[in-house]
């Protein structure tokens, strides 16, 4: 029979490794909450139930050799018991709490000696204003569980904006950081086998835009020493929280330094460049790694490889009627998530590769802007 990897949710995510387990004749089953699902789509077989249920996981667990996510947001408990009950993990709980949890995230990589801007935990705004009273104004409040997308993010100038916080409101509490003048932001992806063998994928340079990623320039434009330090970086905090398959490193450049920002124990984001960038993409490494194979090469297909987002916009009601168009921009490869469209939605993504950095990110773009996204410039 064919290795069987179950995936806690039924996203985009989970739809590009079912496409990237068809070649090696892995058999990918999610769970997900209904049939519409841009993965149950797609894929023979489907656990309908909700990742919050622990009977909908065991459900799932028991009808595959390995379970992994398209998304962490599970009750660590659940999780906790699934793998007391011999079921295989990848990556496991004591991962994906320090995936979702910021305040666990800093505590760990503080002890580890990693490098973090001044954070400190806090619960209350008059915390948060000692905070400031050392480090100054402004300073940037995170809950510590559920935010993603710029979502449970706040920056504050003064007392007075620390009131919009909904302190109370977010039971994990909060973590509270001092704003940091962000030079380039940049994100590290490895992944990695059970026994530590671990590959790095070129470091790359993602540019965010009301907190959710919009574009992805691999390699990264920056110094080759910085290169070296944010790859360094992304090793060290794989092996600080025993990461499985792959684990994504979101790091800011602020003056010369590189900080770490937040991590994901899943594919990400800023690797959906590897599917016609790498010789492997983060996809099916992602499998291998769950499944404990051999690793992929991580190296460039291309010089470049550029990513460019498509989100949902109020102007263009159905926008996959315009998919034709965009695959007809030479070297656009265009990835639709069958989702729904709605404003600020993931509905999909444009790659291209290039002998520069720049030829493909306008490949990139122009397909991108037939499918309704505004044209940038550099």
């Amino acid at each position: 029979m064919s290795p069987r990897v179950g995936v806690v949710g039924a996203g985009q995510l989970a739809r590009m490794m079912h496409q990237a387990g068809i070649g090696p004749g892995i058999d990918v089953v999610v769970l997900a909450n209904s049939e519409d699902e841009s993965a149950a789509q797609v894929t023979r077989h489907t656990v309908l139930g909700s990742p919050g249920e622990l009977g909908s996981l065991r459900k799932l667990a028991e009808a595959v050799d390995v379970v992994t996510f398209d998304h962490e947001l599970v009750e660590p408990e659940h999780l906790h018991a699934l793998e007391a009950e011999g079921h295989v993990l990848r990556p496991g709980p004591v991962t994906l709490e320090h995936a979702v949890n910021k305040l666990r995230q800093r505590e760990r990589f503080e002890r580890e000696g990693l490098p973090l801007p001044a954070w400190a935990p806090a619960s209350a705004a008059p915390e948060a204003a000692a905070f400031a009273a050392d480090h100054g104004w402004p300073v940037v409040v995170k809950s510590a569980r559920g935010g993603y997308d710029g979502r449970g993010v706040w920056i504050c100038a003064d007392e007075a904006e620390l009131k919009s916080v909904p302190w109370g409101g977010v039971a994990a509490g909060f973590v509270v950081e001092a704003f940091v003048p962000i030079e380039r932001e940049l994100a590290g992806l490895a992944v990695r086998r059970p026994d530590g063998e671990t590959r790095v994928y070129p470091v790359v340079e993602t540019v965010q835009r009301d907190g959710i990623c919009q574009e992805v320039i691999a390699p990264a434009r920056v110094e080759a020493s910085i290169l070296r330090e944010a790859e360094e970086i992304t090793r060290a905090v794989c092996d600080a929280v025993g990461s499985a398959g792959i684990l994504a490193v979101e790091l800011f450049v602020a003056g010369g330094r590189v900080l770490i920002n937040e991590i994901a124990a899943r594919p990400h984001n800023s690797g959906h460049f590897s599917i016609e960038g790498s010789v492997t993409s983060q996809f099916e490494n992602h499998l291998r790694g769950t499944l404990d194979w051999p690793l992929g090469d991580t190296g460039m297909a291309a010089p470049a490889a550029a990513m460019v987002n498509v989100l949902g916009t109020a102007d263009v009601p159905e926008p996959e009627r315009l998919v034709p168009g965009a695959m007809g921009i030479d070297g656009a490869h265009v990835h639709w998530y069958g989702k729904g469209s709605r404003a600020g939605r993931k509905l999909g993504h444009v790659t291209a590769t290039g002998e520069t950095a720049g030829d493909a990110l306008r490949v990139a773009r122009d397909a991108a802007m037939i499918l309704g996204q505004e044209r940038r410039s550099e």
